[in-house]
């Protein structure tokens, strides 16, 4: 399927002269379609996304969204927020003594009174409330896609502040609480839409090797490859035994699902923008894609977010589940 933003880059490589002759060429034997998908076969190399991430800021992985980054460390009581500067690299802003909950571990059900681990987003600010949680609080996304994935329940885990009539614990019932000056300071300093919150319950994994994201994304790229090309068998190979998509759908059905939707070997345009490949708390070799997907074909479209967490098994990434 071409595109316009397609056009524009050939167009601008040729105004370079950058590989003039050989896409000249290309195209004057193959046609358009064929560039388009040498260059999808060359997304989906590690070669480029080593590349591409020789001077790309990972303390927390390969992150494009999210301006601010927010860490819980659960042991320490803590709160702590990075920002991007001018030169896209996290740098420490603010570090806020915390409440969390009053029970140690992940939570996993509702009433537990534990705090969660996890990747949440923010999903509004409340102003208005009981005047038992501070001026202001924070929702959260919890429970997330990985949550629902491994059963957990419970609802209402937000970032808060400190009563201003009431007498408190000094523990939650696994919320993140910080006192009512510094949730007014976070509040200044953060754009709720671009802010990750990254809950663990210690020091949080940093500086993990550019290679392993280099292999995710090439990873990412080689699952869109398929699923452009219509390649069924290579697609569904990125999925593991235990998948469960977000909806519930286990691996049997999704298979017949896809197999149905492949067969219709369908020209189709698909892309990946505002790409973050977090490591994922508390797990090991556990990470958590999102991004914001454009697909378009004769029969459907659809705008809008992406999630994916795989596991790392030889060298390749497996879906465990998707939203």
């Amino acid at each position: 399927m071409q595109n316009k933003s397609f056009l524009l880059s050939i167009f601008f490589l040729l105004s370079v002269n950058i590989f003039a002759n050989d896409i000249l060429t290309d195209y004057r034997i193959n046609g358009l379609q064929d560039i388009q998908k040498k260059m999808d076969k060359q997304l989906a190399q590690e070669k480029y996304w080593t590349g591409y991430l020789k001077n790309v800021d990972t303390r927390f992985g390969y992150i494009e969204k999210y301006d601010n980054v927010l860490t819980c460390n659960k042991e320490k009581s803590t709160l702590t927020l990075y920002a991007k500067d001018d030169n896209n690299t996290y740098k420490l802003q603010k570090e806020y003594s915390a409440y969390t909950g009053k029970i140690k571990g992940d939570k996993s059900r509702e009433g537990d009174l534990k705090t969660p681990i996890g990747i949440y987003s923010i999903t509004k600010k409340i102003s208005k409330l009981d005047s038992f949680y501070g001026p202001m609080a924070f929702v959260t996304s919890y429970p997330n896609t990985f949550d629902k994935y491994k059963g957990k329940d419970g609802s209402g885990i937000w970032i808060h502040g400190l009563p201003t009539s009431q007498e408190r614990d000094e523990f939650t019932k696994g919320c993140i609480a910080i006192n009512n000056k510094n949730i007014k300071c976070l509040d200044k300093h953060i754009n709720i839409d671009k802010t990750v919150l990254i809950i663990d319950k210690k020091e949080l994994r940093q500086n993990i090797s550019k290679k392993i994201f280099a292999n995710l994304l090439a990873n990412l790229y080689t699952w869109r490859y398929a699923w452009i090309y219509n390649n069924l068998s290579d697609y569904l190979a990125f999925y593991d035994e235990n998948f469960m998509r977000f909806d519930g759908m286990k691996i049997d059905r999704f298979t017949s699902y896809k197999t149905r939707i492949f067969k219709k070997m369908e020209d189709k345009e698909i892309i990946f923008t505002d790409i973050n490949v977090i490591p994922y708390p508390n797990t090991k070799n556990t990470y958590k894609i999102s991004f914001k997907e454009q697909y378009t074909s004769s029969s459907f479209s659809f705008k809008g977010d992406k999630v994916l967490i795989v596991k790392i098994q030889d060298n390749k990434f497996k879906i465990l589940t998707e939203q």
